[in-house]
């Protein structure tokens, strides 16, 4: 008895620790990470670059030196401040950044990014989207370059830049852009369809367990993971995994004319050397080195759409930031 009670103010005493410490993550993300509400995030490129020389300057120069290099910084953002309207000749770059999973998860955070961007983009500016993905969801990817092709139908320039993988319906996404870059190793293409599922019918006979599943419709169900399927089963689907190939293969072709499809529609992916030669991509360069070397001519500007999280994230994904620091 006493041992159950000692058990019990033990675990009463854990469970207040815990809503506590849970309280305390909240208030710390919540400090740390701004406002709760949903926002667009925008981050000038331009001053990134020239915070990290400045920092560099400062280690390398004397300090009469480096005095005189703050001078002249001052007066260029002085002359900056005081331009009217059309007296910037700097074009302008929107960069946002698509991190993809199976599920296309991130296509709202694009949706919103591309909407702000639209709200003042002009013709004479260019979007940069750089896209990591190895594909995922057909419906979730074709709406994700459905975002893209807003922007190309505004006659805005479009850049997809490929540091890593864009393949499959990362792909998808890309080949709507007037121009793709793509790292010397980045993997590229993988234009096709896959669908598996595990079949579980015979160990459900093997211990006398009935399923039944019913459908009106020929072809409401064709796979199934507990019935058994047969040949007409298996022709039915792999039917549709070929319509969605062969719209898959337009896409790209009315994206990128150039490409061979006979060659390049295999599901094969190739790295961005080889890509290239297969005209999957433009140019090989890295997304940083596009817009540092763009920076002396131009204003870029990173837009970013940041979601507002529920309490269960903010508590969990608070903990797991504070032990990923620790």
């Amino acid at each position: 008895m006493n041992y159950g009670i000692f058990a019990a103010k033990f675990l009463t005493v854990s469970i207040v620790i815990i809503i506590a410490i849970g309280a305390l993550i909240v208030l710390f993300v919540g400090r740390t990470q701004g406002g709760n509400e949903d926002h667009i995030d925008v981050k000038n490129l331009n001053d990134k670059y020239t915070s990290m020389t400045l920092a560099i300057k400062n280690a390398m120069l004397p300090p009469k030196a480096f005095k005189q290099e703050m001078k002249r910084e001052k007066q260029i953002h002085k002359d900056r401040d005081k331009a009217k309207p059309g007296d910037n000749d700097k074009s302008r770059i929107f960069v946002c950044r698509f991190d993809g999973d199976i599920r296309a998860s991130a296509v709202p955070s694009l949706q919103e990014e591309v909407t702000a961007i639209l709200s003042v983009a002009t013709t004479d500016d260019e979007v940069v989207a750089i896209i990591t993905s190895p594909g995922g969801v057909i419906h979730g990817y074709g709406l994700a370059a459905s975002q893209l092709q807003r922007i190309r139908d505004r006659a805005i320039p479009l850049t997809a830049a490929v540091d890593k993988v864009a393949a499959s319906g990362g792909y998808m996404m890309a080949c709507v852009a007037d121009k793709i870059i793509a790292a010397p190793f980045a993997i590229v293409g993988s234009i096709g369809v896959v669908a598996q599922m595990p079949n579980f019918s015979r160990l459900l006979k093997k211990h006398d367990i009935d399923y039944e599943e019913i459908t009106a419709g020929e072809y409401k169900r064709t796979l199934t993971m507990f019935g058994e399927n047969t040949d007409a089963d298996r022709s039915k689907f792999k039917a549709e995994l070929e319509d969605a190939h062969e719209l898959f293969k337009e896409f790209v072709k009315d994206n990128r004319p150039q490409v061979d499809l006979a060659t390049i529609a295999t599901g094969e992916y190739w790295y961005g050397k080889r890509a290239l030669e297969h005209d999957l991509v433009d140019e090989l360069c890295t997304s940083d080195d596009y817009l540092f070397n763009r920076a002396e001519s131009s204003e870029i500007y990173e837009i970013h759409y940041v979601r507002k999280r529920s309490a269960f994230e903010k508590i969990f994904g608070g903990a797991a930031q504070l032990l990923g620091r620790i």
